[in-house]
This record gives C-alpha cells, structure tokens and sequence, in this order.
C-alpha cells in the first residue's frame, strides 16, 4: 500500500497536472517571455524555500539521486569514510559507495536512530562525513550528532527521505546539516510516485549540486544554458508533471501531518494501557511525522509472536532497511561492465558481517511498526491504519493489537 499522501490525491493534483500537459512543456526549464510555460518545478523548490526557511533547494528524480548529488557535491569520494546507522534504507549506503566512498555501519539507539557514542567511536582519520538518517519520521538525536560533528570537523547530510515535513525544536528536519535529502515516492510522507529534492544554505554548494544534477550546467533557473559547464555532471532533473503533482501534495503536508498525528495518539494512548507494552523513544513528540507507531516488547520471542497474530512481522526481518538483510552489501558487491555481467567487491578493508551491530540487533527483533500512514511490507508495518482513519476503526485495531499482546506479555 502507499503512503499518506497517496489518500491526498485529488482535484489538486490532478488541476496542477492538467496545466502542464496543456501548456506541451513538460521539461523543468522554460523561458519568462513563454507564457505557456508553468514552472512548475521551479515553483516547488521555491515554496520549499519559503516553508522550510532555506535559501537554496533543488529538485531531483529521486530521494537515492538526491543522496548521490549531496554526496558529490561535497566532495565526498574516494579514500573517504561516511558513517551511516545500520538500519536505514540501503539506498544511504549504496548512494555512499557509488560516490566512491565508504559506508562505515553504526549502531542505533532506542529512537531507532543512530547511537551518537557509537558514531563517535566509529570515527577515524578517513571519515568525512556523518549520514543522519531521521528513520520512520522521528527525529535524530540532532544535538549530539552535531557537536560530534563539530568538534570533529565532519559534514553532515541528513536522510530525511522517511521524515519530509518533521521538525526538531521548531525547525525542520533536513535543514541542520550540510545538505538535507528528502524522497517523494510512493511510500513516502507526500508523493508523486518518485522525486526527490535537496536543501542546503551555502550558495557555492547549491551551485555545485545543481551542475552535477544537470550535466554540468551552472544554476540558471529559467531557460537552458549551453557552453557554460563547470563540472561534469549526470542527469537527475525533475520533469514539469512531477513537479505539478509535489506542489498540490505540499500544500496539504500540514493538514496531512495533523491527521496522522491525531492517529497516532488515540493509538498509542490506547496501548499504553497494556503492561509491558514499551515504545521507541521519540526526540521530539511535537516534531515526529507520526506515519509509523513503534512498540518495543520485552524480548524477541514475544515481538515475533506478536507480530505473527497481527499477520506482520519484527522491524529486523524487514527486508533492505535492515543491514543484515542487505546480500550485496554484505557481500561488497559492485557491478563491473563485462559480459556476463560481473560482481567484484568494492575496495575497502572494512568488513560487513551479519550480526555485526548487536545494539541494533537487539532493538529491531524486539520493536514492531504499527502502521498509521504507510502500511509497507518492506518497512515490517504489514498491519495497522490508513491515514484517514476514523476513531471507531482506531479503537478496532487497538483492541485487536491488545488481545495479541496480552497473549504473549
């Protein structure tokens, strides 16, 4: 099933559409003399700015390209090290191998994010960056990343692909670091099937991530530029229809967030009366996305029962968010041009072994996600509600997720 903002899809979306099939001009850049022209690309990465309080956005084709463009637009290549926590989508570390570096795998705490003493025990003379990753729309422990990165001098990209629209102490997620990433697909908070998009404050890097989104190009915001390339780039741009379907589904985050968080709560307050039932901690309550309700259960035998009465299953067998999962990864395996088409392994000395993270191993076989707004397989949230959901049809899963616990605590 999709997520949130797949329920949001109306009359909006499909107005915005139109305007842009009917104008023929599909492509993100235009002319200010074309009065067919929409802009509408243009106008989402500007609305961003405004609602997001940053200078600079940028749209791109995806939440993985986004990932790609920040990491190239940093200079982060090879010889450098990217700490990333290991349970996130694999796309945070695929994104960091295919810039040439190093993903080195950190434990998560009890937010299911990453664990700051562990990222600071992790830190050695080649690291350069630090990945955080705002998992299932909770926020990071933001205050204690950035001072460890900081005191260390390390750049921060933050993964906001699960947690478009949250906030930490008032402000959003994926505006404290470097660069901020944020993913539009199917599954995502607002969606347009796919897209991704960029935020950042300094304007030398906006101008270096726009180039390497576009091959090479320097930043003009209407028409095409040829002969003026600063750096060689790839192709990541947004086309004009995606553009027009974020900008209707933007203009409903607030509206969007605010039912799922009215779910959650009626939800959580619901479970909270069953002894023994825990939760992950939350950093900021008022800030979390609220797509996902995560229980943490005493110990791994009781969470898998649980989740097999629900028809679901634990966090950890949760296919490529969870590093233990992840075969290539595991395996170091990068494709090579060659027929057949080959595998070799990445060049690193850093070893990726099941089991390696017993912190995170521990969390995720014990924490269920009940859904609230992405009911996703691939995320272990198999059960639970849709973002539209009344009280009444609340009330039913909290009763039925009660009997299931009280079977097994």
């Amino acid at each position: 099933m999709p997520g949130p903002g797949y329920y949001w899809i109306g009359a909006e979306e499909e107005k915005e559409v139109l305007d842009v099939i009917r104008s023929r001009r599909l492509n993100r850049y235009g002319t200010v003399d074309d009065p067919e022209f929409q802009a509408k690309v243009v106008t989402l990465e500007k609305e961003v700015c405004t609602r997001f309080d940053v200078p600079f956005s940028l749209a791109v084709t995806s939440g993985t390209s986004a990932l790609i463009v920040a990491l190239n637009a940093l200079r982060i290549g090879p010889g450098d090290e990217v700490i990333v926590p290991g349970y996130t989508y694999i796309a945070s570390m695929s994104a960091v191998i295919f810039a040439g570096a190093v993903p080195v795998l950190a434990e998560i705490d009890e937010s299911l994010n990453l664990d700051p003493a562990d990222v600071e025990a992790r830190i050695t003379p080649r690291t350069k960056a630090i990945m955080v990753v705002h998992m299932l729309g909770n926020p990071a422990r933001l205050d204690q990343l950035l001072d460890i990165a900081r005191r260390h001098k390390l750049l921060v990209i933050e993964d906001t692909a699960q947690a478009f629209g949250g906030q930490y102490k008032g402000k959003h997620l994926g505006t404290f670091g470097d660069v901020g990433t944020y993913s539009f697909n199917i599954f995502k908070t607002i969606n347009a099937g796919d897209g991704g998009l960029l935020v950042m404050k300094d304007e030398e890097l906006f101008k270096t991530a726009f180039a390497y989104h576009d091959q090479g190009h320097l930043p003009l915001r209407m028409g095409l530029e040829v002969g003026k390339r600063s750096v060689i780039g790839m192709n990541f741009r947004m086309n004009e229809l995606t553009g027009a379907v974020l900008i209707a589904q933007l203009r409903k985050l607030d509206a969007l967030l605010g039912d799922l968080r009215r779910i959650k709560t009626r939800l959580k307050n619901a479970l909270s009366q069953v002894p023994g039932v825990g939760f992950r901690d939350i950093v900021d309550e008022k800030g979390e996305c609220s797509s996902l309700l995560v229980m943490l259960l005493p110990d791994a035998a009781i969470a898998k029962n649980v989740a097999a009465e629900l028809g679901s299953k634990t966090i950890s067998e949760s296919g490529w968010h969870v590093y233990n999962n992840m075969e290539q990864i595991l395996a170091k395996r990068q494709l090579t041009v060659g027929p057949p088409f080959q595998s070799k392994e990445f060049p690193t000395t850093v070893e990726y072994t099941q089991g390696m993270l017993p912190k995170t191993d521990a969390i995720l076989t014990r924490a269920i996600n009940l859904s609230i707004g992405v009911v996703d397989a691939g995320l272990g949230s198999g059960y639970g509600l849709h973002p539209k959901a009344t009280n009444e049809e609340i009330d039913q899963v909290a009763e039925t997720v009660t009997r299931a616990l009280k079977k097994y605590l």
